[in-house]
């Protein structure tokens, strides 16, 4: 008989462990520097036969005070007119890494299937911006759309934020902010595969620390490159597990998307836990057979997991976004 206590057996569909074994080797993207693996994530993410839906698009620049000026994308379904209810979202890719170009389909695809405006901040990246910057800039671009979006038709009564990995932790910290700050009312937050804490010692991340794609160290050094004040990482607005029950109590509607084979699992599951226990309206599901970052990397674009992840993110927008 089988020990039903031992662990499921991880099998990765065949493009999640290919991707797996070709980013194993050293140095990974988080052992050489930051410019270096920026460039190398805009050129994994450069591919030019992976479809996008058609948008219309326009930038902002939107004045953030003492933490500078955040240049802003907009984008619509191409062709459309008249007022549509406003997607905001965040960027992942470990605070360091990523914008515009490297997210450029998932936001498209969440946008466009949730028939949206799209909102995206370009946020001063680490190491070179330090926590709590990249916050208060994302939270000025909210304060932004309140005030200003009504004149790019944006229905503002009906506003979601959506994010992927520490997008996703910005994204409920952009929640929870908005809730302390008085803000208008958040239709819904979706948070995929999201950092949620700065403990790298759950099952998750003990099971799958080498040899998934995303790594314990690589984690560590993402960390270090945005909050290197470990007393602050205990503070909500960095890991919102921290936050306390009445602080998740006020969050909207929220979907959480994890990943089997991510050590960000088991901190996204148990944030989910806890906004439940809170009373917030959750779903929580975990995509088999799959790593971090899948909805992002078009590597992973067509793959069963990225397909039915996909879906649901779209259907929970439309519905969580509808007049």
């Amino acid at each position: 008989m089988t020990d039903q206590t031992d662990p499921i057996t991880i099998v990765l569909e065949p493009e999640a462990a290919q991707l797996s074994a070709d980013t194993d080797p050293h140095p990974r993207i988080s052992e050489v520097p930051p410019e270096e693996g920026r460039r190398i994530l805009v050129d994994l993410q450069s591919g030019e036969d992976v479809a996008r839906p058609e948008v219309d698009e326009w930038w902002v620049e939107v004045d953030a005070g003492e933490w500078g000026v955040v240049r802003t994308r907009v984008i619509r379904p191409a062709g459309t007119s008249g007022p549509l209810p406003v997607l905001l979202f965040l960027h992942g890719a470990g605070w360091v890494f990523g914008d515009e170009h490297t997210h450029d389909r998932l936001f498209r695809e969440l946008a466009v299937g949730a028939n949206s405006i799209g909102v995206f901040p370009v946020y001063d990246r680490a190491p070179e911006a330090r926590y709590p910057t990249q916050l208060e800039q994302n939270f000025a671009v909210g304060r932004w759309i309140q005030e200003h979006g009504a004149a790019y038709d944006m229905d503002t009564s009906r506003v979601a934020v959506a994010g992927e990995s520490v997008g996703g932790c910005m994204s409920t910290v952009f929640a929870l902010m908005n809730a302390e700050r008085g803000g208008a009312p958040l239709r819904a937050e979706c948070l995929l595969y999201p950092v949620t804490d700065a403990d790298f010692g759950t099952p998750s991340y003990e099971r799958l620390a080498e040899g998934h794609y995303l790594t314990r160290d690589g984690m560590k050094w993402f960390w270090d490159a945005y909050t290197p004040d470990h007393s602050r990482r205990s503070e909500p607005f960095a890991a919102p597990l921290q936050a306390s029950p009445e602080e998740l109590a006020r969050l909207p509607k929220t979907l959480v998307i994890t990943a089997e084979a991510d050590v960000l699992r088991d901190e996204g599951e148990h944030y989910a836990a806890r906004l439940r226990e809170a009373g917030v309206d959750v779903t929580a599901v975990r995509i088999g057979g799959t790593v971090h970052d899948f909805l992002l990397l078009d590597s992973l674009r067509d793959t069963n997991a990225a397909n039915v992840a996909r879906a649901l993110v779209v259907d929970f927008l439309r519905e969580a976004l509808a007049d």
